[in-house]
């Protein structure tokens, strides 16, 4: 699920979104005339080039509906996955195994939104969008206080993940945290119809650990039930400074402003801190957050942007990719990265707006038109953006010691840096303590950080290196657990070791709710036991091994396996050209 995807860089002249979107395409595909359905994400890796076939698909609207879907699909022997409307997962967790299996799309099952003055809470349907959540909550007088930053997630999607904000304050930025209650579908013996509902709360403490991050293991989530507080704005302000005091203000930060976070730029030495606050609700301002990487682009202006960085790309100019990220910077500035006073233009710190408006957006989303002007900058309709997503989760006494060896492979030469500042640089976030077995069981920083990905999944890429060795850094020496729903496949090897007691009760849980495994798929494994596929010539350029021999990277082509330049350890694919030992 993204957070903040990555920018166009000639974003001067965009600081209004284009009047007319033409909203996401369903991430389900049937061609009638052969016969098939195929699903992919929102960002298109599973389609032309990772094709993830469908047998077939329902699409319940109620919990009646989904639950004799399921039942039917026990009695058959089927395997189950289920996909949002959204589909905006990195990792195939919701690819079913091509034969033997049904697909369950929650697009439909979305119209429930139940209130609950009293107890301050509301109960959605799975499939039910963040957007609509939030401003129906709004609506009756109330907040939801922690979301992820982009919208365009199902609830149930969101949960099963972990997706979160940023706060160390209370219960902390992580949606789950605020989780009270789940209706969960479940198989069963025939005597009990071949499917059952299971009710989750509070009064059942490991079903409610296990079923709030579950990555879609456990059954399927039917209604979910989220505290709230009375509503309120936030207050919001970016401040630019150098990145030098940044280890030593973080955590001084968190505890000063509720939802602080910050985004690194290493090539240019440069922090932004995001000083975010709550205000009362008679506070003054109708500010809205419209996050510029979320808003929608001209497609051509999004294709002429991934062609000039593919040829940045091929000519190897590293000097060209830090006049991009240049050129980022000054737009991300100029626009108060996608802040507007009056829901129009930005006019000046702090803006000032509703809970609803500040905490989520995703305005490339929403169609006022047919006419494909415009539309989210990654769509795979057209050859725009095309990018990698690691995501690495750190026990906050980790996290120093990771940004300290970045900083020194930065140092060997900032310009290698400026491929990630052409995005959003590392994305810097705050999160607390879980008791749920999949989430972390200790306050954690999480660092996301976008980077250029070819068309071709055997094109190596410019500084291919130092991505390596920074992904390697996180997860292997640094000990970063990765978000389940992002991340190269090479983050989740090892996983299990990163939760050894969780691990353990969250699969008695698992064997307890679904003993024949049946939501379980050879993708889903991947991520959760961190399997690890045969070594194949060029498997490292897509994170799918790490290289050991000159094979798994790309020789023709000059890049050859490695150690790192700081972490030893790590074996990466560096690139050598004929002056190089």
């Amino acid at each position: 699920m993204p957070t903040r995807l990555p920018l166009l860089p000639f974003l001067l002249f965009h600081l209004i979104s284009p009047s007319f979107t033409l909203p996401p395409a369903p991430p389900i595909h049937c061609n009638s005339t052969a016969g098939r359905c195929t699903i992919s994400n929102a960002f298109g890796p599973w389609n032309d080039r990772h094709p993830c076939l469908v047998p077939s698909v329902v699409y319940p609207s109620t919990e009646e509906e989904l639950l004799a879907t399921v039942a039917s699909a026990r009695r058959l022997n089927l395997k189950v996955k289920v996909v949002s409307g959204f589909s905006h997962t990195i990792p195939k967790l919701v690819c079913p195994p091509p034969t033997g299996s049904l697909l369950i799309s929650t697009a439909r099952y979305n119209s429930g939104v139940a209130i609950d003055p009293a107890r301050r809470t509301v109960t959605v349907d799975a499939g039910t969008g963040l957007r609509d959540i939030v401003d129906a909550v709004e609506e009756a007088g109330f907040s939801l206080l922690a979301a992820p930053y982009w919208e365009g997630v199902s609830i149930a999607g969101l949960i099963s993940t972990g997706s979160h904000g940023s706060s160390w304050w209370g219960k902390g930025g992580a949606v789950h945290e605020h989780v009270v209650a789940m209706r969960l579908v479940v198989p069963a013996e025939a005597d009990e119809g071949f499917a059952k509902v299971v009710e989750i709360d509070g009064s059942t403490p490991e079903l409610l650990n296990a079923a709030r991050v579950s990555i879609g293991l456990l059954g399927v989530i039917s209604k979910v039930t989220l505290s709230l507080e009375p509503k309120f704005k936030r207050s919001i302000t970016y401040d630019y400074l150098t990145d030098e005091k940044l280890l030593d203000e973080f955590e001084e930060m968190t505890k000063q402003h509720e939802f602080f976070d910050i985004d690194w730029y290493p090539s240019q030495g440069l922090a932004v801190y995001r000083l975010d606050d709550r205000a009362p609700w008679n506070s003054s301002g109708d500010g809205v957050n419209d996050f510029i990487g979320f808003q929608a682009n001209p497609s051509l202006t999004s294709m002429a942007v991934r062609a000039t960085e593919k040829a940045l790309e091929e000519s190897k100019s590293v000097k060209g990719k830090c006049a991009m990220a240049a050129t980022v910077l000054a737009a991300k500035k100029l626009a108060a990265i996608g802040l507007k006073n009056n829901n129009f233009i930005f006019t000046g710190y702090p803006v000032i707006g509703s809970q609803s408006k500040m905490q989520t957006s995703g305005s490339c989303l929403h169609s006022s038109s047919s006419n494909p002007l415009a539309m989210c900058s990654w769509d795979p309709r057209i050859k725009g953006l095309f990018f990698y997503e690691t995501t690495a989760i750190f026990p906050a006494s980790n996290f120093r010691n990771f940004v300290l060896d970045v900083k020194k492979l930065r140092d060997l030469n900032p310009q290698n840096f400026c491929g990630v500042d052409i995005y959003n640089g590392f994305l810097i976030r705050f999160i607390k303590a879980s008791s749920a077995y999949l989430g972390q069981a200790e306050d954690s920083v999480v660092v996301d950080f976008n980077y250029y990905r070819a068309d071709e999944a055997l094109t190596p890429r410019l500084n291919q290196d130092v991505w390596e060795e920074v992904e390697q850094m996180a997860f292997f020496k640094h000990g970063a657990r990765p978000h389940w729903g992002k991340n190269r496949k090479v983050a989740f090897f090892g996983v299990q070791e990163k939760y050894p007691d969780q691990m353990r009760k969250f699969n008695a849980v698992k064997q307890m709710l679904d003993p024949t495994g049946m939501f379980s798929s050879e993708w889903s494994d991947e991520v959760l036991l961190g399997m690890r596929a045969g070594k194949t010539d060029g498997c490292a350029l897509e994170g799918l091994c790490i290289c050991s021999k000159d094979m798994h990277c790309s020789p023709s082509n000059g890049y050859f396996c490695k150690s790192g330049l700081v972490y030893g350890e790590a074996k990466v694919c560096r690139f050598l050209n004929s002056s190089m030992p």
